[in-house]
């Protein structure tokens, strides 16, 4: 029997699972192999670059995702208000209603950080400016609007790590309801 070769968005997901459950220096080649069902030189075929490019590849995934579902509503400037809700309903959706953790969250917190740096700021600081820039657009002025996108974004964040740690996925449901009370405040 013919096996049909993965393709290499879906070792991607798998890879990016491996490394939230392992973190990027937990996550062996071994473990990989296994989730992946692929043996050492058929991921390095797929990887040529090891771990790293498989991490690389998952924050870039990871990313793009980002981009379609939560910074461009958040650039829509005819309808500032929805696209900062569709970010709520993205967010929410994206990490499984605090089920999920923020991969690039945990590459910050950890040796990964040294390799990504550069990835893992861009990610967290495209989310707080395109916040910023939508929160301006509903009438917050410059400095109060990257506060607010600063605090909110903080808000997320810690929902992630709060509802893992008490394994109760109501915190990070109570925190996002905030964050969205948060964003509706009026200017002024």
């Amino acid at each position: 029997m013919r096996r049909i070769a993965p393709d290499r968005d879906s070792l991607v997901a798998v890879v990016a699972e491996v490394f939230r459950r392992h973190g990027y220096e937990g996550a062996s080649l071994s473990l990989i192999s296994e989730a992946t069902g692929l043996g050492k030189g058929s991921l390095y075929h797929f990887f040529p670059g090891g771990k790293e490019e498989m991490a690389a590849d998952v924050i870039a995934h990871i990313d793009g995702w980002f981009e379609t579902n939560v910074f461009m509503p958040l650039q829509d400037t005819h309808d500032s208000r929805a696209g900062i809700e569709q970010m709520f309903e993205a967010t929410d959706r994206y990490f499984q209603s605090g089920r999920r953790v923020c991969l690039i969250g945990a590459f910050a917190l950890d040796d990964a950080r040294n390799h990504f740096a550069r990835q893992i700021s861009s990610y967290f600081g495209h989310w707080v400016s395109h916040l910023a820039e939508a929160l301006k657009r509903t009438g917050h002025g410059q400095p109060e609007a990257i506060a607010l996108a600063e605090e909110i974004i903080a808000l997320i964040q810690g929902a992630l790590t709060l509802a893992r740690a008490f394994d109760d996925t109501a915190v990070f449901s109570r925190a996002l309801q905030r964050a969205r009370a948060r964003a509706r405040l009026d200017a002024g």
